[in-house]
């Protein structure tokens, strides 16, 4: 060959610049699908539904909506999908989708089950201390998204700004925060969702039909 590169098909939806497993593992077997996109496309569709409502765009009587996506979608199905990083030897992909799987489920359960049950007076700081810890989270995920692809970089650079507006907006009860943080979501949203687009695109394509930019050089 002239020149080694990674076929499109085999690029993880969530790449590390080293190794991610040895060549007689299930990152060589054609058989093993990449759940990069099926976690990216979790997360991007329940951000999505959400954001529309805390960007005010529809009525948070609404809310509701979002709930079975966060319960099934956004989590469920993208903790699998991290589930399965862990077994392709993926730590950044692993630890991003099982831990972003268990804050929709975490979510559904607060908004279901604990909410309501909350001193309404003092709900939003709860609310304001559940979103704080995901935002330092989320932020230093960022760090290390530096060592994956623009795309999924750009998705946590936008999700650490979605946090921390809506944090910002939880704690002082300001509304216009909220709807900073779900428009900035909303952002975040079409971002993953490209990923996801590329992902499953290239992989189906066996080529790099829609570029994802490789960001493994930047961070030594």
């Amino acid at each position: 060959m002239s020149e080694t590169r990674v076929p499109a098909h085999q690029q993880p939806g969530m790449v590390t610049s080293e190794p991610l497993a040895p060549a007689n593992s299930l990152m060589s077997d054609p058989g093993i699908a990449d759940p990069g996109p099926l976690g990216l496309a979790g997360f991007a569709m329940t951000t999505f539904v959400l954001s529309v409502f805390n960007a005010g765009i529809l009525s948070t009587k609404l809310e509701a909506t979002a709930l079975g996506l966060a319960l099934f979608y956004g989590g469920a199905a993208q903790f699998v999908a991290g589930m399965w990083e862990f077994r392709k030897g993926n730590t950044f992909g692993a630890l991003a989708f099982s831990s972003f799987g268990a804050f929709w489920l975490s979510f559904w359960f607060y908004v279901s089950r604990v909410a309501p049950g909350l001193p309404a007076a003092d709900a939003h700081k709860a609310t304001g201390v559940f979103l704080l810890g995901w935002t330092i989270f989320t932020a230093y995920m960022t760090v290390a998204s530096l060592r994956t692809t623009g795309a999924v970089a750009g998705v946590f650079v936008f999700l650490t700004l979605t946090f921390l507006f809506l944090t910002i907006g939880a704690f002082g009860q300001y509304t216009t925060m909220t709807k900073v943080g779900g428009y900035l979501g909303l952002v975040t949203a079409a971002i993953a969702w490209y990923a996801s687009f590329a992902g499953v695109t290239n992989s189906t394509f066996r080529r790099t039909v829609l570029p994802t930019w490789p960001l493994a050089g930047i961070v030594r």
